[in-house]
């Protein structure tokens, strides 16, 4: 019910930014009836969760994205003095960086993460781990990716305490 509430008032909130329409009563009412319909689908395809509607961990997210254009720039800098020097040290290499994410969305956050970070692209993704492509050897060490991986979305456990709190 909580998710519901929020999916409804988040939808409705966005549908008054758009529309623009205040003082409009039919208009009003055939957004009400809109936003009731998502809410009703979402609810009757019982995909209402905290992955679905994530709007609660938006504080914890906007937080990770500021440490994460941090690790961006930092890479970047290792990237373009690699490539800018006169021997080009390059040492390209594939390694398995395991996940201790439990849902698809922390998931994709870890390796749309490591895709996003300077020299390094995600290959593969499985349950167990997410095969990476390092442009530099130093970036090729699995351990340097638990940080990144803590951070992006939720671990083992977390959403499960998320959902039993509702």
């Amino acid at each position: 019910m909580k998710y519901a509430l929020i999916l409804a008032v988040t939808l409705a909130g966005y549908w008054l930014t758009l529309s623009g329409y205040l003082h409009e009563p039919l208009i009003l009412f055939f957004g009400a009836v809109s936003v009731a319909f998502a809410v009703g689908l979402a609810a009757r395809m019982k995909i209402l969760d905290s992955e679905t509607v994530p709007y609660l961990n938006t504080a914890k997210t906007l937080t990770y994205f500021i440490w994460l254009f941090r690790e961006v720039v930092k890479a970047n800098m290792a990237v373009i003095k690699a490539v800018l020097s006169p021997e080009l040290k390059i040492s390209p290499s594939m390694i398995m960086v395991p996940t201790r994410q439990d849902t698809d969305i922390g998931r994709t956050m870890f390796a749309n993460s490591i895709t996003l970070t300077p020299g390094t692209v995600s290959v593969d993704v499985t349950e167990d781990g997410i095969l990476v492509h390092a442009l530099l050897s130093e970036m090729a060490n699995p351990d340097d990716f638990m940080d990144m991986g803590e951070r992006s979305g939720w671990s083992v456990g977390e959403s499960s305490k998320s959902d039993e709190a509702s």
